[in-house]
């Protein structure tokens, strides 16, 4: 199978990493847990949305992220199994040298440029499987669908749309094995 996967808080932590970061740089006290949307800006009530974002411009938050528990196991698995994996993102150009160094080559060292598409439209992209926290990602796709279980997802009802939850990447195998 062709099995395309989100790189942002679906195999690596930017959201919890982003949060830390933030933290720091504002002096805040946000956690992860108090992320429930899409934007986690939100959560941060004494900092704009610009300067929440402007972080992610920075190389040095990509110096933080880290890995999702099984992740590397898991897709080394699938590729020894004979799947392709693609790692499919939507990231600000300004960033993906640096993301690809920081994060993608350096945890994962198993994938090459070869199998990264970078878009901004995941349901353009044909495959088997998406594995994806961005519900938007998974609604018009022509692929089995798993939604990676995030704070800002919680409340979404994947099985009345189509898609199987998966709260990590044990789940992400064996949901993948029964397609």
């Amino acid at each position: 199978m062709i099995i395309l996967v989100d790189m942002d808080d679906t195999i690596e932590n930017l959201t919890e990493a982003w949060i830390n970061y933030a933290n720091k740089r504002f002096g805040t006290a946000v956690n992860a847990a108090d992320v429930t949307t899409w934007d986690p800006s939100e959560a941060f009530l004494s900092v704009s949305h610009e300067e929440m974002y402007a972080l992610l411009l920075e190389d040095e938050l990509y110096e933080t992220v880290e890995p999702l528990e099984g992740t590397a196991h898991y897709l080394q698995k699938l590729i020894s199994e004979g799947h392709e994996v693609f790692i499919v993102t939507n990231s600000p150009y300004q960033v993906m040298k640096v993301k690809m160094e920081k994060v993608l080559f350096r945890h994962f060292p198993f994938i090459d440029w070869r199998h990264v598409i970078i878009t901004g439209s995941k349901p353009l992209i044909r495959g088997d499987v998406l594995i994806d926290d961005g519900v938007h990602n998974l609604l018009d796709g022509d692929y089995a669908k798993l939604l990676f279980t995030a704070p800002h997802n919680r409340s979404f009802d994947a099985k009345e749309n189509g898609m199987v939850r998966v709260n990590c990447w044990e789940d992400v195998y064996k949901a993948i094995e029964k397609i």
